[in-house]
């Protein structure tokens, strides 16, 4: 077993967590939310990054700065879809009188000055305790952080099924405390059934909203084989 752990944040699937230990590197998953029972520290992780940026006891107490932190960061008022939101153009909100949508206004801006403030201080939290961090975040020129922070992506990914995902899902990764290794992968590319949003169904237990944040096995290995991994291992 190699001696780097891998902490993935915000995901309960499992699935770049099983790839690391098919790999032979321990990792884990934490979430609040287990509906795949691949969980292994059920917690509220915004308050765990309220802590840790206040000083006060929390997860990242336990996190080595010769580890690594995945977070799939919830991206909900991020996505560039937001901005129909705000501007009552969304064709669910779109015949609300003009006060229903500024109040509407008033309660999203205040659930994306939340998430903005909670992942801002995610990646101050690393940077002080020198913790290789990797966030992911869907991407497009109008997402929030693409056009609002001082961090720029190391990574866009413009079409992940290139990798073997579902997906053509367009994503962004910001490599903080760490670089992306850029490894040559040789290994072959399994063809993966696409999924469209409109095709992909709600299992029992699990939202449509989750299965369309699913993540191809295929995808996940060859990114940490690509990006992540030294060069000596990664095809191991």
């Amino acid at each position: 077993m190699n001696k780097r752990v891998y902490h993935c944040f915000f995901e309960q699937s499992g699935t770049f967590k099983n790839e690391f230990k098919k790999l032979g590197y321990e990792s884990y998953d934490y979430d609040i939310l287990n509906d795949f029972g691949e969980t292994d520290y059920i917690l509220d992780l915004f308050q765990e990054i309220k802590n840790a940026y206040d000083n006060q006891p929390s997860i990242f107490d336990k996190i080595s700065s010769k580890d690594m932190i995945l977070a799939f960061f919830p991206c909900i008022r991020f996505e560039s879809q937001i901005i129909l939101h705000f501007r009552g153009e969304m064709h669910t909100i779109r015949n609300w009188p003009n006060d229903q949508k500024l109040e509407y206004d008033l309660k999203l801006h205040k659930e994306l000055s939340k998430l903005y403030e909670l992942v801002t201080k995610l990646a101050l939290i690393c940077i002080r305790k020198n913790i290789p961090l990797i966030i992911e975040n869907p991407y497009t020129e109008q997402h929030y952080l693409t056009r609002y922070w001082c961090l720029k992506s190391s990574i866009i990914d413009k079409n992940r099924r290139d990798n073997g995902d579902y997906q053509n899902k367009p994503t962004q990764y910001w490599f903080i405390n760490c670089e992306p290794k850029n490894n040559l992968i040789f290994e072959p590319l399994e063809y993966a059934e696409k999924r469209t949003h409109n095709h992909m169904k709600a299992q029992e237990g699990i939202s449509r909203q989750v299965m369309r944040s699913m993540i191809h096995p295929q995808y996940a290995r060859r990114f940490i084989k690509e990006y992540i991994l030294e060069s000596e291992v990664k095809n191991d």
